[in-house]
């Protein structure tokens, strides 16, 4: 693998004796991993169904190392949302960030996903969830992950930081910046990276991840922490941004967290930084910088929270005849898209949202239809009409694959099926037969 010249130089100064063993490295082969989703199976119990060869990564509790021949992606358990297919160094920065229920968490460069669906899992349902992606394509991926997650306290949005920088001026607990960078840490993982690689690149995304810094500062409350992580190497976009916002910003002060064995400590002066390296963990290059707020909030917090609808008559209806569970909470219509939102969802008005909060289902001409998204934020006891399927039962992939099934005679209605306890979707039964409505883009293939 022929690495820029220039790069190799930055390495050199940047590894020192290290350096041999780190280009050693690139003959090694790429790790895989997956994260259980603990917002819907703990780790534990996903290790005790055997369905995969799980290995614990080290800096991640819900984090496993599998073998490359083995295809969770082409499982129905992923169909289910019990897991997230994840990079395993890239766990890391979630790891490191303190969550505490009810908080207002942001992870402002979030697509496609895989930090938001850890950060949710920690939120445990309680608080308000902000995830964002400027790329509106990319935000697009990011919400079918947090759908499919069964996540019900996210907002997904397609901003840029500056416009949320305008709106939430000292809201939020804790944030994440997973910032755009060079990638150098994913060369072996990615070769073709390699070719875009330029001094002009890093430069360029060495600006953008100062102003991502610059407008998080304000968006983050006197106390709260934030977490700055990139995916490369280069000190330029890692300890020298770090440094200059520590200059800019004494309000602030960069937190040692804990450390796992062989996380190597950041370039000096800033040591309690986090780097990542190939030759030293099963995994990829990382960088990650944990800061804290210091001080009190100037001026009190104004309430930004969007008002609460009446829940629609046609969706009583429905939840009578199909749910086991009360309905409380906040209320709001987007078209004919009807939605739950978390008791401290902001005000986005006048923003690009993709999502407020659990899309329920949607609402024609008095009639109400369950969303995908629904299905996979339930849990089996709050349906009353459920399908549930032994993994090993052919109708799970049938369904999948949007055919209709046969059904027991007599449970007609909304049907809510589930594999091994675990939803995967909608089905209407009638006279024996399961009509399929499993959402169309998500199908198996």
């Amino acid at each position: 693998m022929e690495l820029p010249l220039r790069y190799t130089k930055q390495m050199q100064e940047l590894l020192g004796a290290e350096y041999e063993a780190y280009l050693a490295s690139f003959a090694q082969p790429r790790q895989y991993g997956l994260r259980a989703n603990e917002g819907k199976i703990s780790a534990e119990k996903l290790v005790e169904t055997g369905v995969f060869s799980l290995t614990p990564v080290p800096w991640c509790s819900a984090g496993f190392y599998y073998p490359e021949e083995e295809r969770p992606a082409k499982h129905p358990y992923y169909h289910a949302g019990l897991y997230y297919l994840q990079e395993p160094s890239a766990m890391m920065p979630a790891a490191l960030l303190p969550i505490e229920a009810g908080e207002r968490v942001l992870d402002i460069c979030a697509a496609p996903g895989g930090k938001t669906t850890q950060l949710a899992a920690k939120l445990k349902g309680t608080g308000v969830l902000v995830t964002n992606d400027i790329s509106a394509g990319r935000a697009k991926a990011l919400l079918k992950n947090v759908e499919l997650s069964g996540i019900r306290n996210a907002v997904v949005m397609s901003e840029s930081p500056r416009r949320l920088a305008e709106r939430f001026g000292g809201y939020f607990d804790k944030i994440l910046i997973d910032a755009p960078c060079s990638g150098e840490g994913m060369f072996r993982k990615e070769p073709d990276m390699i070719k875009n690689w330029t001094e002009e690149m890093l430069a360029f995304c060495k600006t953008q991840q100062a102003e991502i810094l610059e407008c998080c500062a304000g968006m983050l409350k006197a106390g709260g922490m934030l977490l700055y992580a990139t995916c490369t190497f280069a000190k330029a976009e890692n300890e020298d941004n770090i440094a200059a916002f520590l200059q800019n910003h004494p309000e602030f002060q960069l937190i040692s967290p804990e450390k796992t064995p062989g996380f190597a400590d950041g370039q000096p002066p800033l040591t309690d930084c986090v780097r990542l390296y190939p030759h030293r963990i099963l995994g990829e290059g990382h960088f990650a910088a944990l800061l804290q707020k210091t001080g009190t909030d100037d001026l009190p917090e104004e309430k930004r929270t969007e008002p609460s609808e009446p829940l629609p008559d046609a969706f009583r209806v429905f939840a009578d005849q199909t749910l086991r569970m009360t309905w409380e909470g906040r209320w709001q219509t987007y078209g004919e898209t009807l939605c739950l939102l978390p008791p401290d969802a902001p005000d986005t008005k006048g923003l690009r949202v993709l999502r407020s909060g659990w899309q329920i289902g949607t609402l024609k001409k008095g009639r109400f239809e369950p969303s995908q998204a629904f299905a996979m934020g339930l849990r089996k006891e709050e349906v009353q009409n459920v399908l549930d399927l032994p993994l090993a039962d052919d109708r799970v992939i049938r369904y999948l694959k949007g055919e209709t099934l046969e059904v027991p005679e007599g449970e007609d209605g909304w049907t809510l099926v589930c594999v091994d306890g675990y939803p995967l979707g909608w089905g209407k039964a009638q006279k024996g037969r399961l009509k399929n409505k499993y959402a169309v883009g998500w199908k198996w293939e």
